[in-house]
């Protein structure tokens, strides 16, 4: 958990970046772990010190906890890209929602807005941020 932001992970997969307090963020990434048997993620919430740093080295605004962030090689994807971009790589059918590609970005951008800005309303929030399991926190990066 001490490795430094940079490069973002090349070589080793992905890091995903996700609102620490959100219920529905931590279901997601939980929903990721069980759907990613080979590790390619890692994971940092974005009010984590990793978080910003990574954050700040992609050039993205440090207090916009509205978006999910994946870096991948080298390269930074927010909003409905990030979250296709994960499911691509998830087992099982979840590769087939990369078709949802075609749909303009702008309109799933607008959907993805729509749930990230009630997402405390509809889903609930922590007070802290998630603590992994023994088992999973070499995933966790900051």
């Amino acid at each position: 958990m001490s490795e430094q932001p940079g490069a973002g992970g090349a070589g080793r997969g992905a890091v995903v970046l996700f609102d620490g307090v959100c219920n529905l963020c931590n279901g997601s990434i939980q929903f990721i772990v069980r759907r990613d048997p080979n590790g390619y993620f890692r994971f940092a919430s974005l009010q984590s010190e990793y978080g910003r740093a990574l954050l700040r080295e992609h050039g993205l605004d440090e207090a916009d906890l509205f978006s999910v962030i994946l870096v991948e090689d080298g390269k930074a994807y927010a909003r409905s890209d990030a979250a296709l971009r994960i499911a691509r790589r998830l087992a099982g059918g979840w590769k087939a929602a990369g078709a949802l590609r075609v749909v303009p970005r702008a309109l799933r951008d607008r959907v993805y807005d729509l749930v990230a800005r009630n997402r405390y309303r509809w889903f609930g929030r922590r007070d802290t941020c998630m603590i992994p399991t023994p088992e999973l926190r070499e995933r966790f990066l900051g």
